[in-house]
């Protein structure tokens, strides 16, 4: 199977653009594409914003502090998982072997 990248054109901002995407990627691709859309569509209703250039970055932005607020949360969540799993194997450790 030939899996090199294919154009897609999608269109953002009544704008029409093409990305060079991978068959197992287009589902991805097309889901970030309805995600940025809907985003900037709210930036837009808001009416502070105007122009589509200033919308883009403030949409950006906003996804950009949304990502860095999920990684900062997803690396607590890793750190008290591994504070469990280091509690959960120090506390095997001290049991004496089954059958004595």
């Amino acid at each position: 199977m030939n899996d090199d990248p294919k154009p897609v054109i999608v269109t953002i901002l009544d704008k029409e653009y093409v990305v060079a995407c991978k068959d197992k990627e287009r589902e991805s691709l097309l889901g970030a594409v309805e995600y940025l859309k809907k985003r900037l569509k709210e930036v837009r209703d808001t009416g502070r914003v105007i122009g589509s250039e200033r919308v883009a970055v403030m949409a950006a932005l906003n996804i950009t502090h949304e990502y860095l607020e999920y990684k900062r949360y997803a690396q607590g969540v890793d750190a008290g998982v591994k504070r469990m799993q280091d509690k959960i194997a120090a506390i095997l450790d001290k049991q004496p072997p089954a059958g004595k």
